[in-house]
């Protein structure tokens, strides 16, 4: 294949993702706090409500690695297909359990539901499979960037889902559910479709790669070792992924705790969400142009920053509301920096199956975060909170600094 069909099969591939990307994050946006709403009437229990949450994040960590192995052995297309198909399982799942009130089969249904996230994360690899490793950073951020607009407008579907389940007859809360469905048939199909000739495919052709290999977590494991600067990657994305979910889980708690009016606590949420993505193709250009280490160190700077504003700040407002957006940014260029210092260090042999370690740690790092961030907020304050979390931050700071003079020796 001329470098010119590669060009343009990597264009029309990053359209796709992007187009993807849009409808696929338009119709999980609002599900995870509806889920947890479901999950607090089913159970009857508001102790249950943080059970969506893990189960929905558990579901994409689990389905990562097997979705990884999938796009290893088949493409993209498939993998991503499979994984969107499993999401709109999910979606209906949800719709049955809330018709005949079974909590046990809401949480299966979150978990189903969890493949449409580890979808997400995968397609920003899928972007990384043909470019030349000038471009990873750029290319890889831009999809990254399209899940701002499900982020942004997903969650305030609740209120036309609403409306169109009841005319349809449906169960309270389950209307968006509808749109998840369809979203998901959507981004399915785009994916089947659009991916096709299949950029993983092509990539494994070009290289001589062998089309069937070990693909498991040890192998992995064993990845990892021969490659430091892959260790590094996912280590900065994983820790920083923890930082970020911590923080920005018990914020909202917090401020309504301090009395902060409601307006406000969704206004710095929405910041908190445009700073994670709206920004990403400046640091996909910046991983590019200075280096992906030095753009992961760049995240932890403004996660430094940010945690320091925040909690010394958490008494005011507007410090809090700054310290959110810049929490934002600091994930926004860790991820994308380490994403594409991973991606650039391994062999196309290699990658699919690390990469989908990558997405299944970053998901349990955070569902670890979100799960002690309770008991650290209860004990020390929004203070005490921030600066824990400034402990992974140093480790990578550290990490990197060491594998900085690594290469410089």
């Amino acid at each position: 294949m001329s470098k010119t069909s590669l060009d343009n099969l990597q264009k029309k591939t990053i359209r796709v993702l992007t187009a993807g990307q849009v409808l696929s994050g338009f119709g999980l946006g609002s599900t995870l706090s509806i889920g947890s709403l479901l999950a607090a009437q089913l159970s009857g229990s508001p102790a249950w409500a943080g059970s969506a949450a893990t189960f929905s994040t558990l579901g994409a960590a689990a389905w990562a690695i097997p979705l990884a192995r999938l796009a290893f052995a088949r493409g993209r297309r498939v993998a991503l297909a499979t994984g969107a198909a499993l999401a709109i399982s999910g979606a209906g799942f949800v719709i049955t359990a809330a018709a005949i009130e079974f909590f046990p089969l809401l949480l299966v249904a979150l978990f189903l539901l969890g493949a449409g996230s580890a979808v997400g994360l995968q397609a920003r690899f899928a972007a990384t499979d043909l470019p030349s490793s000038r471009s990873t950073g750029r290319d890889l951020s831009v999809v990254v960037w399209a899940t701002t607009f499900g982020a942004v407008i997903g969650p305030n579907m609740f209120g036309p889902g609403e409306i169109v389940g009841h005319a349809l007859g449906m169960p309270a809360m389950t209307g968006p559910f509808l749109f998840t469905i369809v979203s998901q048939i959507a981004a399915s199909s785009v994916f089947w479709f659009g991916l096709n000739p299949d950029p993983l495919l092509v990539a494994k052709e070009l290289n001589a790669a062998k089309t069937k290999g070990k693909t498991s977590f040890a192998t992995a494991i064993a990845t990892l070792k021969k490659y430091p600067l892959a260790a590094l990657a996912i280590s900065a994305i994983s820790l920083s992924h923890m930082v970020m979910v911590s923080v920005m889980s018990m914020t909202p708690i917090h401020m309504k705790g301090m009395g902060f009016d409601l307006v406000i606590v969704g206004f710095t949420i929405s910041l908190h969400i445009a700073g994670m993505y709206a920004f990403s193709p400046i640091f996909g250009w910046l991983s590019d142009k200075i280096g992906r280490v030095q753009t992961v160190i760049l995240g932890q700077t403004i996660y430094i920053a940010a945690l320091l504003i925040a909690g010394f700040g958490q008494d005011d407002r507007t410090l809090v509301t700054v310290g959110l957006f810049l929490l934002g940014l600091g994930w926004s260029a860790s991820t994308v920096g380490g994403a594409a210092l991973l991606t650039s260090t391994l062999p196309v042999e290699e990658k699919t199956n690390v990469q989908g370690l990558s997405d299944a740690l970053m998901n349990l790092s955070g569902a670890f975060g979100g799960a002690i961030s309770g008991t650290i907020l209860a004990g020390f304050m929004f203070l005490g909170l921030n600066l824990a979390a400034l402990v992974p931050v140093f480790l990578i700071v550290i990490f990197a600094g060491l594998a900085r003079l690594r290469r410089t020796s």
